[in-house]
C-alpha cells in the first residue's frame, strides 16, 4: 500500500510564522520555494509520495499545471479551481487502495477528507513532523562512527613503513636514508662493468 501526503500549500503558509512572514513581506514565490525545500526533505525522509497544491483559480485562462520539484509533484490548480476542489478529487481517486494523509488546517476540508476514508494532519501536526524528522536526522548523522584512517603507512610492512618515517626525518632530503645508501653501494658492486 502506497504512502500518499497531499498538502494544501496556501493554507501550511499562511499557518506556519516562518513562512508567513515572506508573505506578509510580499514575497509569497520565497514562501513557495522554501516549503517545496521543506517538503522535498520530508519526503526524501519518510519515502513517501507528496503532492503539494497551490490555488491558481484566480488566474485567468490558467490551464492548471502539475510539476515535478525535486522528489515533490508541485500542482497549480486550473481557473475556477480550488486546492480544496483538488485536493478532494485526488483523495477521493487515492484513498481507496492507499494510505492518504491530506495537511490542512481548513476545518471543513477536513471533515470531507476524513469522510473519504483519508487521514488529516493540521498545520501544526506537520511542522511538528518536520522538526521531529530534523531532530532524528541530527541524532542519525551525530552518532554514526568515524571512520578509521585509510592511510598509505597503515597498509606497509613494518619494515617498509620504518624505512619511508627515516627517510621522512632525514635532515638533507637529497641524501637517502643509510639503509638506502648501503643497498644502492652493494648494487653497483654486483654490477659488471659496461664494455667500452
Amino acid at each position: 500500500m502506497a504512502e500518499y501526503l497531499l498538502v494544501d500549500g496556501y493554507n501550511i503558509i499562511f499557518s506556519w510564522p516562518e513562512l508567513n512572514e515572506f508573505a506578509e513581506n510580499g514575497n509569497l514565490d520565497s514562501a513557495r520555494m522554501k516549503l517545496m525545500e521543506m517538503l522535498s526533505n520530508y519526503q526524501g525522509y519518510y519515502q513517501n509520495t507528496v503532492i503539494l497544491v497551490f490555488d491558481g483559480y484566480k488566474v485567468k485562462n490558467n490551464p492548471g499545471t502539475v510539476e515535478k520539484y525535486h522528489n515533490i509533484y508541485v500542482v497549480y490548480t486550473k481557473e475556477a479551481e480550488t486546492a480544496d476542489q483538488y485536493i478532494e478529487k485526488t483523495n477521493g481517486s487515492l484513498a481507496r487502495a492507499n494510505q492518504v494523509r491530506v495537511a490542512t488546517s481548513d476545518r471543513l476540508e477536513q471533515v470531507i477528507i476524513l469522510g473519504q476514508g483519508a487521514s488529516r494532519v493540521s498545520a501544526r501536526e506537520l511542522q511538528k513532523e518536520m522538526e521531529e524528522m530534523k531532530r532524528e536526522i541530527r541524532k542519525e548523522y551525530l552518532h554514526v562512527p568515524e571512520l578509521k584512517r585509510n592511510s598509505l603507512i597503515d597498509n606497509l610492512d613494518p619494515e617498509m613503513a620504518a624505512m619511508l618515517e627515516r627517510m621522512r626525518l632525514t635532515e638533507d632530503p637529497k641524501e637517502p636514508p643509510a639503509g638506502v645508501k648501503k643497498k644502492q653501494q652493494k648494487r653497483k658492486n654486483t654490477q659488471k662493468p659496461k664494455k667500452p
